[in-house]
């Protein structure tokens, strides 16, 4: 059995040439079509999806732009400019190629003046993404705010796709010619709202994006492991922060809101470097703030989507709220290993610590496997446990398990727990393979749809027999039509 990791460029992804091999002949004796089980496993096991940002003034068009992109009405879509939305980032597809769209939308008319709002918004789109789309209202021109996204744009240096959109019809061609002038190459003429020119617009894209797995599928990233501290506001993330430093390293007050952009710092711990992010703390859901603090709110998810670790800060002194339950789904959506740590534990009586134990058992079931550590901030109690808890998840995120243990353990689990029988079928596991690591992502094939409560139980028994300790297990079932087989 080959039990190699492989790296970004193996044709296989992390699966080895003899693991691949048998795997492609489990799915041949089960009377699978290799083409699709290929096609299953290169969209399971992909690495981090490339960025496409899309940006521009208000009223451009950009989120109907990002529905046409979709193909389906995600981006809320209104006539008045600063209209914001919880969702901010979509997975879209072209051309049999995957990749993420952020659509900027809902720039904010704060107490900053709308150039701070535009820039800090296009700031942070450019920043995490790894191409652009600029948009333009073609009727209108180029006006001086987009002048001043140019220059975002040339600063950072990220390829850009330039949108000239609203040409509806042939006669506005000649308006998206004018916007050569920005200086950005072509101008795709493009009408958002009925689809003019997209296709056109977005095979340019294609061009501008790196392909997906050829990024850090499956090969150990340089530097400083990365580790974001994340919580609501003045759960003490700057305190902890100083406190591992050994030293002031950044501010901190008892106002809450102190921190708002993400602040990296090199810290040695236990012989090791490691790159501590302190983010701004989240106090609502994204489309329930405004100004600073929305676009803080950003910059931390930002932040948590370049980690490799989450250490989640939750106040022990204070009943867990649905708002620490959010920031621990961010974590686990972004697939980054995860760490919980109780702060201000030195506060707590008796009566305290037995109500959040009964609180951590009831709120906080569905992430059991994170390890938790109890800490002061404040008086350094129990710091020196962060680190092994941090290493922990670290291990449970890059964990692979060979492809023939893995069926072997399936094989087990479908002979001692079958799937309910539901309307006379019984479907059941036929096969499966570990597509991917940090997190681990598991394909599985089946006969039939699984229940999502037989999910649960799968990904349950996968912790008891592997471990996967600090780190959210990505499992994704293929149910396909099985060729040449007589019934």
């Amino acid at each position: 059995m080959n039990d190699q990791i492989h790296s970004g460029g193996d044709e296989h992804g992390e699966l080895g040439d003899a693991e691949y091999a048998e795997f492609m002949e489990l799915a041949a004796q089960e009377g699978f079509d290799p083409a699709e089980v290929e096609g299953d496993l290169a969209a399971a096991g992909h690495g981090p999806l490339p960025v496409l940002a899309v940006v521009g003034r208000p009223n451009v068009g950009k989120s109907t732009l990002v529905n046409r992109i979709l193909g389906r009405r995600e981006a809320v879509v209104e006539d008045r400019p600063g209209v914001t939305r919880d969702r901010v980032t979509y997975e879209a597809e072209w051309s049999g190629r995957r990749f993420k769209v952020v659509d900027t939308g809902g720039w904010e008319q704060d107490v900053l003046g709308i150039d701070a709002s535009v820039a800090a918004q296009a700031e942070f789109a450019i920043e995490a993404a790894d191409a652009v789309v600029f948009v333009v209202d073609a009727t209108v021109g180029a006006t001086d705010t987009d002048e001043a996204v140019v220059k975002l744009l040339r600063r950072a240096g990220k390829p850009v796709v330039l949108c000239a959109n609203k040409v509806d019809g042939p006669s506005a061609e000649a308006d998206a010619a004018m916007l050569w002038s920005l200086g950005l190459g072509e101008p795709y003429a493009v009408s958002a709202l009925h689809g003019r020119g997209t296709g056109d617009m977005l095979d340019a894209v294609l061009e501008a994006l790196p392909e997906a797995p050829a990024q850090t599928f499956g090969a150990t990233i340089g530097g400083p492991r990365r580790i974001a501290l994340i919580g609501r506001p003045n759960v003490g993330k700057s305190s902890l922060l100083n406190k591992v430093a050994g030293e002031e390293r950044v501010v901190v007050n008892e106002v809450a809101g102190t921190t708002r952009d993400p602040v990296d710092e090199m810290i040695e711990l236990g012989g090791i470097t490691w790159k501590f992010v302190d983010t701004a703390g989240i106090r609502r859901r994204v489309h329930l703030q405004e100004g600073a603090d929305y676009y803080a709110s950003l910059r931390t998810a930002a932040a948590v989507e370049k980690a490799e670790v989450a250490v989640v800060l939750i106040d022990a002194g204070e009943s867990i709220s649905v708002q620490d339950q959010r920031i621990i789904s961010m974590a686990v959506e972004a697939g980054r290993a995860l760490v919980i740590a109780y702060n201000k534990w030195d506060t707590l009586d008796e009566e305290r610590r037995y109500y959040l134990e009964r609180e951590i058992e009831t709120e906080l079931v569905q992430i059991q496997w994170a390890p938790r550590v109890n800490v002061s901030a404040r008086t350094g109690r129990h710091m020196e446990k962060l680190v092994p808890a941090i290493e922990t998840a670290l291990a449970g995120w890059e964990t692979r398990v060979p492809t023939g243990r893995l069926n072997s353990f399936l094989g087990e689990i479908v002979a001692s727990h079958p799937h309910p029988i539901r309307g006379g079928k019984q479907p059941r596991i036929l096969f499966g393979t570990q597509a991917g690591t940090r997190p681990p992502r598991f394909v599985l094939f089946a006969s039939g749809f699984l229940e999502a409560g037989y999910r649960r139980f799968i990904e349950r028994r996968l912790r008891e027999e592997f471990g996967f300790e600090g780190t959210p297990l990505q499992i994704s079932v293929r149910v396909r039509e099985k060729r040449g087989r007589k019934r």
